[in-house]
């Protein structure tokens, strides 16, 4: 029978099935089949470390790799810079990350309803300072930011003219906490992971520091991955039942 006489439930069926992976014959569950690109940023907020190839010494790439083991998907990962990064989710080339949530991601991302774990942004200073409670309290400050990171939206704030802060950009972790102990500005912003490893390679006597934003890491999925509403509620389940802070702790 040639193809266009086929009766159009048929086409139908072949065309649902063609697009459904989650069950086979028997009724077992079965993964997707197209292999999945997880997109991580150059620039980590984890760590100053690099792998072999250069790239950010993640620790959630283990994570994702027992993610991604017990739900019977194949992956890779590549970093991006950020900008990068964001376009490859937005338009499918990558289908995975796990990032703090961004307006960016709305549209194009499903993300987990809980979060995979939580990061910290902190302010750091000597001692003789004034404490910071809020970020509010930053306004009229000479501060120290990194340059590439949004701090989790923070940026807005530290750059808002109306603010009065003057922002003094460090291309690098080390060189942010060497500014701050030569005197060039009161106040660093940074990540506590690249901080604290920063400051147990070349301490700086007497700094002290304040928790300015704890930030929520999400699981994040491309829509346009197949059955991605299905799959991300997987992960999520998966995910309940991993020790994730054991596995970070592991890879450092």
């Amino acid at each position: 029978m040639p193809f266009s006489s086929f009766p159009r439930c048929s086409l139908a069926l072949l065309a649902a099935l063609a697009v459904w992976p989650w069950t086979n014959a028997s009724g077992a569950e079965t993964p997707p089949t197209r292999e999945i690109e997880y997109a991580s940023p150059e620039q980590s907020v984890w760590t100053t470390r690099t792998d072999a190839r250069g790239q950010p010494a993640n620790p959630l790439i283990p994570v994702a790799a027992e993610l991604f083991a017990k739900a019977g998907i194949q992956w890779h990962n590549s970093s991006y810079p950020v900008a990068r990064m964001f376009k490859y989710l937005q338009d499918g080339s990558a289908q995975f990350s796990i990032l703090v949530k961004s307006a960016r991601l709305q549209e194009c991302c499903l993300l987990s309803r809980k979060p995979l774990t939580t990061t910290e942004i902190r302010v750091y200073h000597l001692a003789g300072k004034p404490a910071i409670g809020s970020i509010n309290d930053l306004a009229g400050k000479n501060i120290i930011s990194i340059h590439g990171y949004s701090y989790g939206g923070l940026l807005g704030f530290l750059s808002d003219e109306r603010n009065r802060i003057v922002n003094n950009l460090a291309l690098t972790h080390p060189a942010a906490f060497r500014m701050l102990s030569q005197g060039r500005a009161d106040y660093v912003i940074d990540y506590v992971g690249p901080a604290n490893e920063v400051l147990a390679a070349a301490p700086v006597p007497g700094v002290q520091s304040e928790v300015l934003s704890r930030q929520d890491v999400h699981l994040v999925l491309a829509k346009s991955y197949q059955d991605a509403q299905k799959l991300m509620v997987r992960l999520e389940e998966i995910a309940d039942t991993l020790d994730v802070g054991r596995i970070m702790r592991t890879a450092k």
